[in-house]
């Protein structure tokens, strides 16, 4: 070999351990950045006339575990969708309260039950009979409380979805935009790890609320589907549709037009069913509070509003009321009618006739609504036959609860329980979603950087960047003897 091709040899070898060692600092320094991937050094021999010149740098390639990407995003969706769905599932508990708690339903239910009971052994007692009205108004604003809770959840729940729908259209754009950079750069030759790195945080951040699929194409080209099989990001990104309401009441759906679905490219997608293109992230999870889980809780309260207002409004219960007349409690002053059961719960209000707040008498709880005078003040049997409509028996007249005979106790202790029961589901199943992405990042982790191995690596590389140096300082000697010899 020449003094030059070991010049040459050893300047490339200096070159690409150089190379080698900038890209392994790299990999140390990031070890816990989101998103950043594992660079290698592509090395290859440098052939020159069929003659060896040293080595060659052929590029730098990013260490990805693809399947292993896709499971983690796939977890991401899975943990969103779950923490949507269980925050909401607390919220309704805490609106209806636990039975122990001291502003629930049942305390609320309990303490006006008792009331009857006292007033009924004292039916000339105008506190009785006030204690009575206080209970019963106590009673339904808990309801009317856990609608506006309900209610306001969902309202909460729209405008999430607005945010979540602006920041996924602006990420498409961002991507789209680094899939233009990316087709640019590769083509010159350029190191492009860190916009590969940008753009798979920006594809996570999309994943956890639209779970996808990711299709790598030519030239570091990616597309993005959902995993129901919208495009999001074929050549161009899709833009993705919403209008946030900025009021909802009990009686608005989706299906009605009073709330807005999702269009992608104005085309009109499912938000449920197995159609939907968006079940399993957090997009779907909250579009699920919004239209399904919300007014399945509101139907329920409002079951329970229904089985008040007809226990107290039962023929033969209140003589001196006209047939259809209101009782105790009324659909917002007036008589319920049954296709007016959505929202129920939050419009009951005492009949007027009873409060002397609305110009009524307390009297009339004793002595009937329909009393023009006051009767005998120890007259105590309307005031029995009232607690005993509250804790009869009775078939459900709403479709909001399976069929059966219940007690009022035992129908809002059936709520209580299912609000419950639905929460603990909720927390196991965010619980299982949480612990899979943890497992999984972590096994992602480990399949990244390891740092000590990096360390070891960088050992080798200053041996080798060494040895090229010695090569160099060897011909350099050489060619001082020779130009002295030539002298």
């Amino acid at each position: 070999m020449s003094v030059t091709s070991a010049l040459s040899s050893a300047l490339s070898g200096l070159s690409a351990s150089s190379r080698r060692a900038e890209i392994l600092s790299s990999n140390v320094a990031n070890a816990s950045t989101p998103g950043y991937a594992r660079r290698e050094v592509g090395l290859r021999a440098a052939i020159l006339a069929g003659t060896g010149q040293g080595v060659s740098v052929t590029g730098v390639t990013r260490d990805v575990d693809k399947p292993l990407l896709a499971d983690r995003r796939l977890a991401q969706a899975g943990d969103g969708e779950r923490n949507a769905r269980a925050a909401f599932l607390s919220r309704v508990e805490k609106a209806l309260g636990t039975p122990d708690s001291p502003g629930s339903l049942a305390a609320r239910l309990a303490a006006f039950d008792s009331a009857l009971i006292e007033a009924a052994g004292r039916p000339d007692s105008q506190a009785k009979l006030g204690n009575v009205l206080a209970t019963a108004k106590n009673l339904i604003a808990g309801m009317a409380t856990a609608t506006r809770d309900i209610q306001a959840a969902r309202a909460t729940t729209d405008r999430q979805i607005a945010d979540q729908v602006g920041l996924l259209n602006s990420n498409l754009q961002k991507v789209h935009a680094l899939n233009v950079e990316l087709r640019s750069f590769t083509g010159s030759g350029r190191d492009v790890s860190a916009l590969l790195d940008e753009r798979q945080r920006l594809v996570d951040s999309i994943a956890s609320i639209v779970p996808l699929r990711e299709m790598e194409q030519k030239g570091n080209q990616i597309a993005l589907f959902t995993t129901g099989g919208a495009p999001l990001l074929e050549g161009n990104p899709v833009e993705i549709g919403f209008t946030s309401t900025p009021t909802i009441t009990p009686e608005m759906t989706q299906a009605l037009g009073g709330l807005s679905g999702i269009t992608l490219n104005g085309r009109p997608y499912d938000t449920a069913g197995p159609a939907s293109p968006i079940l399993g992230g957090s997009l779907g999870a909250l579009f699920a509070v919004r239209d399904e889980l919300a007014t399945g809780a509101q139907g329920k309260l409002d079951a329970m509003a229904r089985d008040l207002v007809e226990r107290f409004a039962d023929s033969g219960l209140d003589t001196t009321l006209p047939p259809g007349a209101p009782g105790l409690f009324t659909d917002a002053g007036a008589g319920f009618l049954a296709l007016n059961e959505v929202g129920l719960a939050g419009r009951l209000q005492i009949n007027a006739a009873a409060d002397p707040a609305q110009g009524g008498a307390l009297f009339r709880l004793r002595d009937g609504l329909g009393a023009a005078v006051e009767g005998p003040p120890g007259n105590s049997a309307l005031l029995n036959a009232l607690h005993g409509a509250l804790t009869g028996a009775r078939p459900l007249s709403s479709t909001g609860f399976t069929a059966g005979m219940r007690s009022f106790a035992a129908l809002t202790a059936d709520i209580l329980s299912d609000a419950s029961t639905l929460r603990l589901s909720g927390d196991v199943d965010q619980a299982f979603a949480s612990a899979r992405l943890t497992a999984l990042t972590d096994i992602e982790a480990q399949n990244g950087i390891d740092t000590d191995q990096e360390m070891q690596a960088l050992l080798t590389i200053e041996k080798h960047y060494a040895a090229n140096a010695r090569v160099i300082q060897t011909a350099d000697e050489m060619l001082d003897i020779l130009i002295r010899l030539g002298t």
